[in-house]
């Protein structure tokens, strides 16, 4: 009887154990990080989230690269610190900014695969998107471990079934290969989603120009 009552007080626990490595954690605001290149230079990336606001603070070298976005994608903002050149600048994209922009992302369809692997300790899939504009295809790595707002997901990749830890990104016509390093539900710093009132403030094509 001891026995029957162990095994059934194991088969309690193992499965217990079992439905804790699957629970799906959900964060309705946190911070990604990730390392990535911006013009060949190496960027280490904070992505900050809310549900209706993103906020990613890119690190190159002496410069600090804001870029502001909100739930709706009607809002865009970029934000360059660079204090050992005493440059403040940032750049507010207009309605026919965030159209053509908006023109230049590819659009996807996916195509669910079996092909599974760990990778930053997130339990991933691959799924296989591809462009109807180019037609290029791309492989998309998502988990489902987690659970997070639009804002925490490049909104071209909006539909693609989970959260991609490793994948391509789009920016300014440009790609560059990222990989999620960790995600955690720390709380932004003071002023991370706001323009602070001693940066110059312009269009994105004034920001591009250098005016």
């Amino acid at each position: 009887m001891k026995l029957k009552l162990f095994n059934v007080a194991l088969g309690i626990v193992l499965t217990a154990t079992a439905n804790s490595a699957v629970a799906q954690k959900t964060y309705t605001s946190g911070v990604i990080s990730y390392s990535t290149e911006m013009r060949g230079q190496p960027a280490d990336v904070k992505q900050y989230f809310t549900a209706d606001s993103s906020a990613s603070v890119i690190t190159v070298g002496p410069a600090v690269v804001k870029i502001l976005m909100n739930a709706k994608h009607d809002y865009l903002a970029v934000v360059i610190d660079v204090p050992v050149a005493s440059i403040k600048k940032a750049g507010i994209a207009t309605p026919a900014e965030m159209e053509e922009g908006a023109a230049a992302y590819p659009s996807f369809t996916y195509a669910q695969t079996t092909e599974t692997k760990q990778i930053s300790g997130f339990n991933c899939k691959k799924v296989v998107a591809t462009d109807s504009k180019s037609k290029k295809t791309y492989d998309v790595w998502i988990t489902n471990d987690i659970s997070v707002p639009s804002t925490a997901i490049p909104f071209y990749y909006s539909a693609v079934g989970g959260f991609p830890v490793q994948y391509t990104a789009f920016q300014q016509g440009q790609e560059s290969s990222i990989t999620i390093s960790g995600i955690s539900d720390a709380p932004a710093p003071a002023g991370t989603f706001g323009i602070s009132k001693d940066f110059e403030k312009g269009t994105m094509a004034d920001l591009n120009a250098g005016g």
